[in-house]
């Protein structure tokens, strides 16, 4: 028996659920606060707190049939439809890691001080301030009224110059986190 991640009840047959982009093993009462997370493959079924007894469910239910495995999925999920959710965060856009560096200078070449920016954004300076500190990350609302009245894109494009030396490394484990990760002294 493994525990729900989400409510703590004790299941024999966890479902993995992705929560606001975190994926979670729940029961089949906590499903409908996700999105389902489909498996890759029959292989891979188990989670990651499978004991001996939940791996012998799984491969009798991949004997039994690849449909009656997913239609029993999908009559368990509220809303019984045969595609699954998406989630919100894989189709959201990150915001670049310089976001207020590129307010800050796009507010300058217009030659506008951070007081009139709020005032031509019906925003308040504060908030303004807090963004070309870093401070704050702009709501959406806020980060499409910067980017359409200063002309800049404050998206992530992709990858940057930090982000471009990282390859992923091998499956040998030949990197550490030392070799990643970079010290602020």
């Amino acid at each position: 028996m493994v525990q729900c991640e989400m409510c703590g009840a004790e299941t024999s047959s966890p479902k993995t659920i992705k929560v606001e982009g975190a994926k979670l093993d729940v029961c089949s009462d906590c499903t409908d606060f996700g999105t389902a997370v489909t498996q890759s493959s029959s292989s891979s079924s188990s989670t990651k707190y499978s004991t001996g007894s939940s791996g012998g469910s799984s491969s009798s239910s991949s004997s039994s049939g690849q449909s009656s495995s997913s239609s029993s999925a999908s009559t368990s999920s509220s809303g019984g439809s045969s595609q699954p959710r998406s989630d919100m965060f894989d189709d959201m856009d990150e915001l670049a890691t310089d976001y207020d560096e590129r307010v800050r200078s796009a507010r300058e070449e217009k030659s506008l001080s951070q007081s009139d920016l709020a005032n031509e954004l019906n925003e308040k300076a504060s908030l303004i301030r807090k963004i070309e500190r870093g401070d704050t990350l702009p709501s959406d609302r806020v980060q499409s009224k910067l980017e359409r009245f200063l002309e800049v894109d404050l998206n992530a494009e992709g990858a940057t110059g930090e982000d471009s030396e990282w390859s992923g490394g091998d499956s040998s484990g030949s990197y550490t986190l030392g070799d990643v990760v970079k010290r602020k002294d």
